[in-house]
């Protein structure tokens, strides 16, 4: 058989969920451009070994397509435009702000030099956010941007250098994307931004996270779940918290940015919440909502951390009753404060990293032997599996369409996912079709 002829477009996304939905506006602006025989790599700056995996990945491009054209954008060529510039294998370079302008794709960025890289002072862009509610495919929750950028200056973190000031989308324009997206059939929408719970001092009004998600709730009836992403938990204000104890469909998951245990740590870090903090959230959130579940950020190994520091990492996976974590062994970024701060050896980052996971893995094990004898209704997603309320990952029997929303009760878990008892399952609405 002859192989598939390779889409027009092809976009290839390293990093967070962001980066997803941005990639797909992307696909979507430069096929409305004409574009044809054209990559773009995605990039992310969170990690050295991310923007490692983007250049690899690059190389590997071309020698696959030594034909087409390759442009890349994303936080890592943003922050990193003079090395990404200095490879042979890219055609040129576009910067964060105008990846998603369909006005950008419909000039090349090849002729010469002085063409090849449009990268602007990220800073320089101060207007609001353009609202991106992209259906990706191949998911069946839709994803929606409301804000971009970030104020804070963690010490460990360049993403600020690639994304700018936080920008904010308008509560209407939110509200009408989610609205076209439950029309279009969609039952499950995340909302997605570089700092989530910054969202709004720069709108009219200065409206917090939780008055977006309030409005979202009362004016799009429709929508059966909404999530949100990464967030940072001593910004949560108050009307976003009683959400969680009197809207069933704002589900029960939260992902927060922890990052450490320790106090010192967590100062030299420039994070503004505490070990006691971050408890304290938990036990509150869990309290209005006891089925809550967190997953977190947490970094292994930052610059000073002793083992009796890096304990209060591990203590707090347990007083926070974390269960998904996502454990990041520490690298320097250049240009960021931490970069400069005495490094821990890196067979001990290794070593905690290895730890942590360890801790994660049988706190999600804790998390689905509870799991056992409860209904829980569950939205279906290709590769038969679905997705509970609190994000648990269920095995769905064959034949059930992805969209589609299912009860039943749980037999047990293998895998890391949960099973229904047979029979159980009963389709409970259409999906997308």
């Amino acid at each position: 058989m002859a192989e598939a002829a390779p889409p027009p477009v092809e976009v290839v996304t390293f990093g967070c969920r962001l980066n997803l939905v941005e990639s797909e506006a992307i696909r979507q602006a430069a096929l409305s451009a004409g574009r044809e025989n054209l990559i773009v790599v995605n990039t992310c700056a969170v990690t050295g070994e991310a923007v490692r995996q983007a250049r690899q990945a690059i190389r590997r491009l071309r020698r696959a397509r030594p034909e087409a054209e390759i442009i890349v954008t994303g936080c890592a060529a943003q922050t990193e435009t003079k090395a990404f510039a200095g490879m042979a294998e890219i055609d040129g370079i576009l910067g964060n702000d105008v990846k998603t302008r369909a006005e950008s794709w419909r000039t090349g960025l090849t002729a010469g030099d002085s063409g090849r890289v449009r990268v602007n002072d990220i800073f320089s862009m101060r207007e609001t956010a353009g609202p991106l509610a992209e259906a990706i495919p191949g998911h069946t929750r839709a994803f929606v941007q409301v804000q971009t950028g970030c104020d804070h200056r963690c010490t460990f973190c360049i993403i600020p250098f690639g994304r700018g000031a936080s920008r904010s989308v308008p509560m209407g324009a939110v509200v009408e994307a989610i609205a076209r997206l439950v029309d279009e059939g969609f039952q499950d929408v995340v909302l997605t931004g570089v700092d989530l719970t910054s969202y709004g001092p720069d709108l009219p009004g200065a409206p917090r996270l939780g008055t977006l998600v309030r409005a979202i709730l009362t004016h799009v009836p429709g929508l059966k779940r909404l999530r949100l992403s990464s967030i940072d938990s001593i910004e949560a204000d108050e009307t976003l918290v009683g959400l969680f104890a009197s809207e069933a469909r704002l589900m029960p998951h939260l992902h927060l940015s922890l990052q450490a245990g320790d106090d010192l740590i967590l100062k030299r870090m420039k994070r503004r919440h505490t070990f006691a903090d971050a408890v304290a959230f938990c036990a509150r959130m869990r309290a209005l909502r006891p089925e809550m579940v967190f997953g977190a950020d947490l970094i292994a190994g930052f610059p000073t951390e002793t083992d009796a520091m890096f304990a209060r990492s591990e203590a707090l996976v347990e007083a926070c009753g974390l269960t998904h974590l996502h454990v990041f062994p520490f690298s320097p970024r250049a240009g960021t404060p931490a970069a400069r701060m005495p490094q821990v050896e890196k067979s001990a980052i290794r070593a905690r990293a290895a730890r942590l996971r360890v801790l994660g893995a049988a706190a999600l094990m804790r998390h689905l032997d509870a799991q056992a004898g409860r209904q829980v209704e569950v939205l279906a997603e290709n590769g038969g599996v679905g997705r509970t309320a609190d994000f648990t990952p269920v095995a769905l029997a064959p034949g059930i369409a992805p969209g589609q929303v299912i009860t039943g009760r749980v037999a047990g878990h293998a895998g890391g996912r949960l099973v229904l008892a047979p029979a159980s399952g009963l389709v409970a609405t259409g999906g997308t079709g």
